[in-house]
Order: structure tokens, then C-alpha cells, then sequence
């Protein structure tokens, strides 16, 4: 069901056919006449900035996006213009959106698909990495040696208590850094790869369920923030700390395997959860509470509940209130709205309040006031988590190749064909092995800058990779079994193995 359907007295309320179809049939003639517009410039030099046809159909659409925030016509992508994105002019659009100079179509996102946002972040982190680098170029002049770096010094074996300690000692301004990671004791300079692994280890350990900071619903194979009333330091600051390493993430434009409910993109961007968030975290629970919404006979007699909820803290049964004294007040048909919405606000908000402000405040150390706000919380899930979209079609069209070879050399069409044979789980460890994350960036596949490269005529060398440049180095191997047996082995045997 659609979550953001009208409610009336419990009963959810949704737009016809015929006012879906009108509404679609406007929004397509709009859309129409900016792609048409587009593809037949006035003149050849003329910008979407400058088409004055074209800016005012963007401010006509933002009215039809209000309108369908409320009712829900169609889905938020349907207002996405692939030919606008493909024409827009970043870094003219971008500065014009931050010094309120001129009409930005950052001012109207709706119009701006996930991977546009993604790059016009991008831009921005490395206008403010290299402002921080020719600043702190400039303070070494005048107070001593200042790295232009956000650089953090790991030990594996204590990875969540340096990387804690160390961020809590860093500014704002140190933040905007770009980041470097030096794992103690292990010689290389981080471009990129060492850094992935860091948030890879950091991640898995922060997430495991041995670890108690958050809880896993069996159904969804999703967390949330475990439930705790304890005012301990130590445990806010480590949910800072998460909240911090996302923001980093974002920043410095590493995909995370990490699995949260869109609720807590939605509460990122200061959006209101809905049942349908809590359906999506916990099904069980969700289901439940929609089928009491629901219910035609007597709810006081069939359910036979006041306005209190037990919850397992820690192994302890704890009873809560969801309003001033809600052991005296029966459950009926008449305020069982009001019942599951104080009993979703409970979930997702009161009782993981202090974890989640803390969560918040290191996300925005690193994220606020950036172009993050542009995003919807879908879309700022994609940024984190990647897309789940494994087209390696789109892959093979966007691989560059080096060491003599292209598209049309016998090992590269066999590796393809090898590839596409793939089950999702081995197209995943390919990634992985290849790039050092099995996440696929926002926008998909063709947006991966992958490269295959020669290593050396055939051999029983394994293949190798270079993670920090998506670089996969193959040997030409003499049959095509020969180089599936070699890339198989490589692949299985990914982590802390043949990468560089």
C-alpha cells in the first residue's frame, strides 16, 4: 500500500484511475515539450540555464510535484528528464545554486535523477577537499607543517577505538579533508583502496549483532538502533561515530554495505516516518498494527489493550506508555489511529532518540549545508548503499582496456562471455575482487570507471587487481577454461588476497 495516501478515519484513500491517468498525461506533455526543447537549441551554445522555455516549464513542473506529494499520481522518478541530465552544466548550474545567483535547477531537484545529484556532490567535495588543500598549504607558511589530509592512523585489531578516538579530535575543517587511511605497521599510500577496506572492516565490525549497538529484524534483514535508556558517554559517542563514517562515506564517495530502513534516510532529511517505514523494518509488526486499522468488528473486545507496549531491552521486559497514563485508556475502534501512530512514532523515534540525534550530529559534522540536501531519502539510501542493480551490460559497454588490448581481443570477448555466465553472487565477488566493494554506484554499472589490463602473456599467475583505480590486471591466458579456472580461484578467494 502506499504510504502517503490520504488517510480518513483510519481508512487510506487513493487517487482513481482517471485522476492518475490526467495527471500522468499533463505531467508527460510537460516533460515532452523540455525534451524537445532541449534537443532543438534556439542555438547550439544555449544551456538549460539559459533557455528561458525550459526554466519556466521546470517552475510549471514543481507545481505538479507538490500536488503529487500529496496524492502520489505517479512515482517520484516519472519527474526525472534523462535529456536535461544529460545536458545540464554542472559546474555552471552548481555555483549559481550556492551563491543565489541565477536560476539553478538544484533550486527544483525533483527534475535531477540520483546520478546527477551524485556527481554535483562530487563536485563539491573536491572543490572543498582542494580548497583545504591550498589552505593548509598556506597556514604552513605561516604556522608549521599542517596536513592538507584528514589522515587516520588504524590498527586492525582496534579499529573502532582509534578511528573514535582520533575523530573526536578533529574539526569541522578537518573533516572537509580529503580522508587517508594508514593501517599501523603496513607500508602503501592510501589512493583509494585502503581506504575502502577501512570502511569495509569498521562496518562489519560496528554492525555485528555480537557488538549490541544495533538489532536485526530476522524478516526484513534490516537494523535499526538498538533500544537503550542508558545515558552512557561511551555508547552515544559511538553512534556519533557511525553517523560520522557515513558522512565520510558520502564525502569521500565510498559505497557501504550497510542495511538500514529507508526510516532513517527519511529521518537524515527531517521527513516523517509512516507505517509503511515500520512495515518495512519490522513486517511482522507492521502487518499487525495495519490489520488493527483495519479490523471491522469490535476492537475493545477483540483485542483487549489500553495504551501500553512491552519491549525487550537488553533481556528485560520494560512497559511503556504511548501517552500520559495509558494503562486507563482501553483500545477502541474510535482512537486506534491514534494508537498506531504513537506506537510507530515509539518505534522510530522516542525510543532511539538519543542514539539517533547522536547519529545525526556526526552525519551533518561532515554532511551539513552540502548538497546533500538536494537529495530525496531514497536517493541518499542509494548514495550510501549503492544500487542493487547488476547490469553487466552496461559494465562491458563502460570498460576501458590497456596493454594493446580492446573490446575485440579473443581474452576480452571470452572474459565477457565467462562474466555474463555469472550467478549474482560471483558477479559480486568479481566486483569486489576488482574494485574492493560489491556495491554497484549510484546510477549503475556504466558509472563504474572499470579498466582490464594486460599483465603479461599467458602464465598460471592468478589475476590481480589495482581496488584503488577499478583496475583488474589478466594474463593472456592461452584457453578460455584456463581463464575462467584462474579468475574463479582469484574471485573466491577476494579478500586479503591478489589485490594491490
Amino acid at each position: 500500500m502506499d504510504d502517503s495516501a490520504v488517510v480518513h478515519d483510519g481508512q487510506e484513500e487513493y487517487p482513481s484511475n482517471q485522476e492518475i491517468q490526467q495527471f500522468q498525461h499533463l505531467l508527460d506533455g510537460v516533460q515532452r515539450f523540455i525534451s524537445m526543447r532541449l534537443r532543438n537549441k534556439p542555438t547550439p551554445d544555449t544551456t538549460p540555464n539559459r533557455d528561458h522555455a525550459v526554466v519556466s516549464a521546470t517552475k510549471c513542473l514543481a507545481a505538479f510535484y507538490r500536488l503529487n506529494e500529496k496524492r502520489r499520481f505517479v512515482k517520484f522518478e516519472a519527474f526525472y528528464n534523462d535529456t536535461l541530465n544529460e545536458q545540464l552544466e554542472i559546474k555552471e548550474d552548481f555555483p549559481q545554486f550556492k551563491d543565489r545567483k541565477g536560476f539553478s535547477f538544484c533550486d527544483y531537484p525533483f527534475i535531477l535523477n540520483s546520478a546527477t545529484k551524485a556527481d554535483i556532490l562530487k563536485v563539491e567535495s573536491m572543490f572543498q577537499m582542494r580548497h583545504e588543500l591550498q589552505d593548509a598549504f598556506f597556514r604552513a607558511l605561516f604556522q608549521g607543517v599542517n596536513s592538507p589530509y584528514l589522515v587516520l592512523e588504524i590498527r586492525r585489531d582496534h579499529i573502532i577505538h582509534d578511528a573514535l578516538y582520533q575523530l573526536e579530535t578533529k574539526s569541522t575543517q578537518d573533516l572537509k579533508k580529503q580522508l587517508r587511511i594508514q593501517f599501523v605497521g603496513e607500508e602503501g599510500i592510501d589512493e583509494g583502496g585502503v581506504q575502502k577496506e577501512f570502511f569495509q572492516l569498521i562496518v562489519r565490525e560496528l554492525f555485528d549483532p555480537k557488538y549490541g549497538m544495533f538489532m536485526f529484524d530476522d524478516d526484513s534483514r534490516l537494523c535499526w538502533f538498538k533500544p537503550d535508556p542508558t545515558d552512557d558517554h561511551v555508547a552515544i559517542s559511538e553512534y556519533k561515530l557511525v553517523g560520522m563514517l557515513l558522512g565520510l562515506a558520502v564525502y569521500n564517495s565510498v559505497i557501504l554495505d550497510v542495511h538500514f530502513p529507508l526510516a532513517l534516510y527519511k529521518k537524515l532529511m527531517d521527513v516523517p516516518v509512516n507505517l509503511q517505514d515500520l512495515r518495512q523494518l519490522d513486517p511482522g509488526l507492521g502487518r499487525g498494527l495495519q490489520q488493527l486499522l483495519y479490523y471491522e468488528g469490535s476492537v475493545e473486545g477483540a483485542y483487549d489493550r489500553s495504551f501500553q507496549i512491552d519491549k525487550d531491552v537488553w533481556g528485560c521486559i520494560n512497559t511503556f506508555d504511548l501517552k500520559e497514563d495509558g494503562a486507563s485508556v482501553k483500545l477502541t475502534n474510535d482512537n486506534r489511529q491514534e494508537f498506531v501512530q504513537l506506537y510507530t512514532d515509539y518505534v522510530l523515534n522516542q525510543s532511539v532518540e538519543k542514539q539517533f540525534s547522536a547519529f545525526r550530529d556526526g552525519f551533518n559534522l561532515v554532511c551539513v549545508d552540502s548538497a546533500i540536501k538536494i537529495f530525496r531519502p531514497e536517493e541518499v539510501e542509494q548514495l550510501i548503499c549503492g544500487s542493487s542493480d547488476l547490469d553487466f551490460d552496461a559494465l562491458e559497454k563502460a570498460t576501458l582496456y590497456d596493454g594493446g588490448w580492446n573490446k575485440d581481443t579473443p581474452i576480452i570477448r571470452a572474459f565477457w562471455e565467462i562474466v555474463h555466465e555469472f550467478t549474482d553472487e560471483e558477479k559480486k565477488k568479481l566486483l569486489f575482487f576488482a574494485t574492493g566493494s560489491d556495491r554497484v554506484p549510484i546510477g549503475g554499472l556504466s558509472k563504474l570507471q572499470f579498466v582490464i589490463a594486460k599483465n603479461g602473456g599467458d602464465s598460471d599467475r592468478l589475476p590481480t587487481s589495482h581496488t584503488c583505480y577499478n583496475v583488474l590486471l589478466l594474463c593472456e591466458y592461452s584457453s578460455k577454461e584456463k581463464l575462467r579456472e584462474r579468475l574463479l580461484t582469484s574471485i573466491g578467494n577476494a579478500e586479503g588476497f591478489g589485490m594491490i
